[in-house]
């Protein structure tokens, strides 16, 4: 009998997530169904010597109970070569510490260790900017630090959302009318008075009706439900952060498209789990750090989306 498939994860103290929403427990409890051993770090746990990647591992057994849902044994300086695979999922936000942990999880990468979603493309895709690599997907967009093309923009379109490219969330989002007065302190606010790129994009007035729904991909290919974000009756922005209901529904034929059109080429850079946000049949951001959404579709369709992930993390094992 070979020995069990050793699976490390890297996040938030386990002990302060949502026991009914967080989508890495769902994870780690599809992994250790399927006979994997699971091993515990967040990002202090990480470190580098001589090259080698290494990490206070501690033994995690997980369970399906709201009130007790884990266990942890006792850390151990440990080489993550010794790794089968590691699930990245520290939530953002996105900064240098973020960077330089990638950093490490990269060389433990190059000594073969499966890393989900991949370092390289970690620090590659930012989740807004990326989306500039898809633009037949996507609506009109506008990346700068110029606030005067900013109201340019937003002249061209009478309505827009401008937001920051290192937000989460839903922070800092804002939406624009033509002739709004605050137009340019928004600009100046986000730009930092021209010293910060932000993101301006067309409006979408489906996001009233439809939300702004979370597209799954594992490996490239799409979930069969979304998880339509729907904004509550006093705020616009459709993140479950900010207060929006999350409605699951069937995929339509506009999303497999987009799936077909992004899925095979960020599968192909080591992205396993993606999370496309659609409104209104254009992506608006492409989420690589850490997706989710699998609680909320699992209970909604009696699916198991964990499961799907890790038999996809499996395939790549094997090959």
């Amino acid at each position: 009998m070979s020995a069990p498939k050793r699976l490390g994860v890297v996040m938030d103290p386990i002990g302060v997530i949502t026991y009914a929403k967080d989508s890495t427990l769902a994870m780690l409890l599809a992994a250790q169904a399927r006979g994997f051993e699971l091993h515990y770090l967040e990002q202090r746990d990480l470190s580098l010597r001589d090259g080698v990647a290494f990490g206070q591992l501690r033994p995690l057994t997980v369970r399906a109970d709201s009130s007790s849902w884990f266990t942890l044994g006792e850390p151990t300086p440990t080489p993550l070569s010794t790794l089968d695979a590691i699930l990245m999922r520290k939530d953002p936000p996105f900064d240098t510490e973020y960077i330089y942990s990638t950093y490490v999880l990269e060389r433990a990468e190059t000594a073969g260790v499966l890393i989900v979603n991949r370092p390289q493309g970690l620090r590659d895709m930012n989740e807004k900017v990326y989306t500039a690599w898809f633009p037949q997907c996507c609506a009109p967009t506008l990346i700068t630090r110029d606030m005067d093309a900013m109201g340019a923009f937003l002249a061209e379109h009478g309505k827009i959302v401008v937001k920051p490219l290192d937000g989460m969330g839903g922070r800092s989002i804002f939406v624009l009318g033509q002739g709004d007065l605050n137009a340019r302190v928004v600009f100046e606010t986000l730009s930092d008075y021209g010293r910060r790129f932000a993101i301006a994009q067309r409006y979408i007035p489906d996001i009233a009706v439809s939300g702004d729904s979370r597209v799954l991909l594992i490996d490239g290919e799409p979930v069969p439900y979304a998880l339509a974000r729907m904004p509550s009756a006093t705020d616009h922005r459709g993140n479950l952060a900010a207060g929006a209901k999350g409605v699951g529904r069937p995929l339509n034929v506009r999303d497999r498209w987009l799936a077909r059109e992004i899925g095979p080429s960020l599968a192909a850079k080591g992205m396993l789990f993606v999370g496309l946000d659609v409104i209104g049949g254009f992506v608006t951001e492409i989420n690589v750090t850490s997706p989710t959404g699998i609680r909320e579709l699992d209970k909604q369709f009696g699916i198991n989306i964990g499961d799907l992930l890790i038999g996809a993390v499996e395939k790549r094992l094997e090959s």
